[in-house]
């Protein structure tokens, strides 16, 4: 049964992202400013403030924080109404950069790369030699990957059609990540061997897990 619900609620969550990206397509080529597109301009905020107030120790303080929103967000609609391009833009970008920062800081002196530490978890203990430093150029790929993201993005916002940048963000995002795992997955199958069981969703689980300890 518990199974069974997992399966349900990862193909709402799958259908309610294609359907996000299908209408917020919509409203980037249909060319003209719209209710629904400050709606939805202003969904992803108002969902994330609504996670954060349910799970905040205070309901008083959670309840005020949700009306606080709303209230910002009606007073906000007009003006996000004559800026959703620019807003969506913002979104993809600050989410782009949270991860190219997430990844690049784990480079540092110091740090530990943030994919050895997947690894790690994966493996359930250190890494021999070959392997972490193989992890590591992993690591730096991905925040080379991030970077040409957030530079594709930025530049087809302001020098391509909106109907094009909206295509690359809303229906090539997904997909180029999907092949960035699958294409190291492959790497990794012809340089390293002794692989351990367990994939980077089982790692990044624990890894979140560890982290509220």
């Amino acid at each position: 049964m518990h199974k069974a619900f997992k399966v349900v609620r990862g193909l709402i969550i799958a259908f309610s992202i294609v359907a996000f990206a299908l209408l917020v397509h919509h409203v980037n080529t249909a060319g003209q400013h719209s209710l629904l597109g400050a709606l939805l301009a202003l969904a992803p905020l108002v969902l994330i403030a609504f996670v954060y107030a349910i799970n905040m120790d205070s309901k008083l303080y959670g309840s005020g924080l949700i009306l606080l929103v709303l209230i910002v967000s009606w007073w906000a609609l007009p003006l996000v109404q004559q800026h959703t391009g620019l807003i969506f833009w913002l979104q993809d970008i600050g989410l782009l950069l949270m991860l190219f920062i997430t990844f690049a800081r784990t480079l540092m002196a110091g740090r530990k790369p943030l994919c050895v530490s997947f690894a790690e978890i994966i493996n359930g203990g250190p890494l021999p030699a070959d392997h972490e430093h193989y992890v590591y150029k992993v690591t730096v790929a991905w925040v080379i990957f991030f970077a040409l993201m957030i530079a594709a993005s930025t530049l087809l916002f302001f020098f391509a059609p909106l109907a094009t940048w909206s295509f690359f963000v809303n229906f090539l995002t997904l997909p180029l990540v999907a092949l960035m795992f699958i294409a190291e997955y492959l790497v990794r199958r012809r340089v390293l061997t002794d692989l351990p069981t367990g994939n980077v969703l089982d790692a990044v689980r624990a890894y979140l897990d560890s982290r509220q300890v």
